[in-house]
């Protein structure tokens, strides 16, 4: 997994109390490639996700603090979005707060034949994950699995669903990934940045036109 750069802490520290102050939590932050990507959530066990108006406020009080205290030099986009149903997992934090979730990784050991670990996500401390795995060659159904995250490449929650049963039938539980559209994005003209809103939580289709 990838280590916060001094920037990104930076950032972070600027945009963490906003998030705050609105009941809410900063899932994960990256900035790359000119594009700074701020994800928040809702507290764990809470009834629902971020909606649009909320995406839209965060986005207008983080855009007015960078502009105020400057901290990235030249043009950036500034994208602020929930998670959605299939989470990234890039920090301890996110693998402490994902327990119990069916995940996917892989690892970044190219020439490993078991590259691919997927199976539920059991136990996760400041160095390490453990996975009870779905099965492979190697390790049987039900075999926890450590992973430390220096080894992992990217890492990812799977949305798992039961079939509804089929009419006169009995149905059977399966599982798919959630189909997410694409990130929507609306940007607002600024000196220095293009703030957008994304939302692929609770309203997936729904798009926020900031002003000019």
């Amino acid at each position: 997994m990838s280590e916060e750069s001094a920037l990104e802490r930076r950032l972070h520290s600027l945009v963490a109390p906003i998030v705050s102050d609105l009941g809410l939590e900063l899932y994960d932050l990256d900035y790359a490639g000119g594009i700074l990507k701020v994800t928040i959530d809702t507290p764990p066990g809470s009834p629902g996700g971020v909606d649009v108006d909320t995406l839209a406020q965060c986005t207008r009080l983080v855009s007015r603090e960078l502009d105020h205290t400057d901290p990235i030099p030249g043009h950036y986009t500034l994208e602020v979005s929930s998670p959605g149903l299939e989470r990234t997992l890039r920090t301890p934090r996110h693998f402490q707060r994902e327990i119990g979730k069916t995940v996917s990784i892989r690892l970044r050991d190219v020439g490993n034949s078991d590259r691919r670990i997927n199976g539920v996500l059991v136990a996760a401390d400041d160095t390490a994950c453990t996975v009870r795995v779905d099965g492979t060659a190697a390790a049987p159904i039900g075999d926890d699995r450590v992973v430390p995250y220096d080894q992992i490449d990217r890492a990812k929650t799977v949305f798992v669903w039961e079939a509804a049963p089929k009419p006169g039938g009995r149905g059977k539980p399966g599982s798919k990934r959630a189909n997410r559209p694409a990130d929507s994005s609306a940007p607002k003209r600024a000196p220095k940045k293009t703030p957008t809103v994304n939302s692929t939580d609770n309203h997936p289709n729904d798009q926020e036109n900031m002003p000019s």
